[in-house]
């Protein structure tokens, strides 16, 4: 891939349309339409549980790799957050009453694997999510918020109280990206592991609006 632009800029180009398609999925259209419940609002939190326990794992074991390292900040650490939020939402026993979906599974299967050995896999996979969440997930976040009579409790995982700026924090971690010592090779692997990370969130919401059309059913 030669480097006519930035590669930060060549991930955001190469991965818009998978990003929208996971956006657009009906599941989570529905939600920010409002058309979705406070029932699978709590799903989606206990999936994202799933996905951040197995990622925050992760850059606990990629906090000595050179070039992971950069990228990891506790600033941007969410399970507490979720955590909480699963308590208030769900009540203290919530741990018993949790399921990972098909698809979760198979992300977390993912995101075990190359947050072992491939930083670039990892890298992949953190940027999909946190600069996600940095992003439309604060839009997400005041939705829920609005919707749903949320103040902090229930939506903290869309609260970054250590992030004053996020558009400031996503500027600096694209210039990380832009200088991590990637030949072309390797960037088109970590372009692709994005474009995996989104395919695995829109498999997700299919996974959610399956089940939730199973409960309806029964």
């Amino acid at each position: 891939m030669p480097d006519l632009i930035p590669f930060s800029a060549a991930l955001r180009q190469r991965s818009t349309s998978a990003h929208s398609g996971s956006e657009s999925a009906g599941f989570m259209a529905d939600l920010i339409k409002g058309d979705g419940t406070r029932d699978d609002y709590i799903a989606l939190v206990v999936q994202h549980w799933f996905i951040y326990k197995a990622l925050e794992q992760a850059a606990e074991r990629m906090k000595s790799d050179p070039v992971a390292s950069v990228f990891i900040t506790d600033r941007l650490t969410r399970l507490p957050a979720l955590e909480s939020d699963l308590e208030f939402l769900i009540g203290p026993d919530w741990r018993d009453t949790v399921t990972p979906l098909p698809t979760t599974r198979r992300y977390v299967d993912r995101i075990n694997a190359v947050g072992a050995t491939w930083a670039g896999g990892f890298v992949a996979h953190h940027y999909t999510r946190y600069l996600g969440d940095l992003s439309g997930g604060l839009f997400i976040g005041r939705l829920m918020s609005r919707r749903f009579g949320f103040e902090t409790n229930g939506i903290g995982f869309y609260l970054f109280g250590d992030i004053a700026d996020p558009k400031a924090f996503k500027d600096v971690y694209r210039e990380q990206l832009d200088a991590a010592p990637w030949d072309d090779a390797e960037k088109e692997r970590v372009i692709d592991e994005v474009l995996l990370a989104y395919r695995f969130n829109t498999e997700l919401f299919e996974d959610l609006a399956r089940a939730k059309s199973d409960v309806r059913v029964a």
